[in-house]
C-alpha cells in the first residue's frame, strides 16, 4: 500500500509542485491550502506523515502541530519553513514537529527526510504486543537501578528507556521529541566516543545532508537547552570540524 501524506501549503505553486513530486515518488497525497483544512483532514483519516508549511493564514503549521500533539496524535510531522533563524526552527520543534526543511528546498531532501521519519515510525510499530505491554508497565515508573545497559542505556547522569521512549537526567524526566530522543540515545550509547556529522546524519536521518546543513546543530542546541543545568558541565560537547561527543567532564 502506498504511504499517505497530508500536505498543507498555502503557496499554490509550491503545493502543486510538491504534490506532483510526491505522487510520482509513490505517495498518496492529500493537499490542502491552510491549517484548518489540515486539521479537518487529519481528523478525517490519519495519514502516515504530515508535511506542514509554517506560515499559513489563519491556522498556521505550528498551531496544527500543537493541536495534534495535544490530542495525543504521534503522526510524524515535517515542517516547511522560509524562516532561517535558529529560534524559528526551535519553535517548530517546540510545537512537536519531528523535522523541518528550509525553503527553498531540493525535493530530494524532502524525500530523504520523509523516508527517515517513516523508517523510525515503522521500527516503533514493529514492536510486538508483549513488548508494548512491557513498555507500558515501564512507563509507570523510572527504570530500575542496576538494569543492563543494553536495555536501559545510561551515561553522565542520563538514563534512558528506549521502549517507553523516556529519558531522565539525575532523576528529572526530560520532555523530548522523537528525533531528540533518538539523537540522545545515540550519544548515550556511544558516550565518550566522538561521532562525526556523517555518522550521526546517517544513523538518525538516514541521509547525509552535507557540510552546509545546520539541521544537526539545531537539534544539538535544543537538546542542550533541555539537558544542561546551571553550574553543571555541558554534556554534549562539540569537537570542532568533526562532530559531537557525550562526556560528563
Amino acid at each position: 500500500m502506498p504511504r499517505t501524506v497530508l500536505l498543507a501549503e498555502d503557496d499554490r505553486a509550491i503545493r502543486h509542485a510538491l504534490e506532483r513530486a510526491l505522487t510520482l515518488e509513490g505517495y498518496r497525497v492529500t493537499a490542502v491550502a491552510d491549517g484548518a483544512e489540515a486539521l479537518a483532514e487529519a481528523h478525517r483519516g490519519r495519514p502516515d506523515v504530515l508535511v506542514l508549511d509554517v506560515m499559513m493564514p489563519g491556522v498556521d503549521g505550528l498551531q496544527v502541530c500543537r493541536e495534534l500533539r495535544a490530542e495525543g496524535d504521534a503522526t510524524p510531522i515535517l515542517m516547511l519553513t522560509a524562516l532561517v533563524e535558529t529560534a524559528d526552527r526551535i519553535a517548530g520543534l517546540d510545537a512537536g514537529a519531528d523535522d523541518y526543511v528550509v525553503k527553498p528546498f531540493d525535493v530530494e531532501e524532502v524525500f530523504a527526510r520523509l523516508r527517515a521519519l517513516l523508517r523510525r515510525t515503522d521500527r516503533t510499530e514493529r514492536t510486538g504486543p508483549a513488548e508494548r505491554a512491557e513498555a507500558d508497565a515501564d512507563d509507570r515508573a523510572a527504570p530500575p537501578e542496576g538494569a543492563p545497559d543494553d536495555r536501559y542505556p545510561e551515561a553522565a547522569g542520563l538514563r534512558m528507556d528506549p521502549r517507553a521512549r523516556r529519558a531522565w537526567r539525575d532523576g528529572r524526566e526530560l520532555e523530548l521529541t522523537r528525533t531528540e530522543f533518538e539523537l540522545l540515545e545515540l550519544l548515550v550509547r556511544n558516550a565518550g566516543i566522538v561521532l562525526d556529522h556523517s555518522t550521526i546524519y546517517d544513523r538518525i536521518w538516514g541521509y547525509d545532508f552535507g557540510p552546509g546543513s545546520k539541521n544537526l546543530a539545531v537539534y544539538v542546541g535544543y537538546l542542550r537547552r533541555k539537558l544542561d543545568q546551571p553550574g553543571a558541565p555541558q554534556l554534549i560537547q562539540t569537537v570542532r570540524g568533526v562532530g559531537y561527543v557525550l562526556r560528563a567532564d
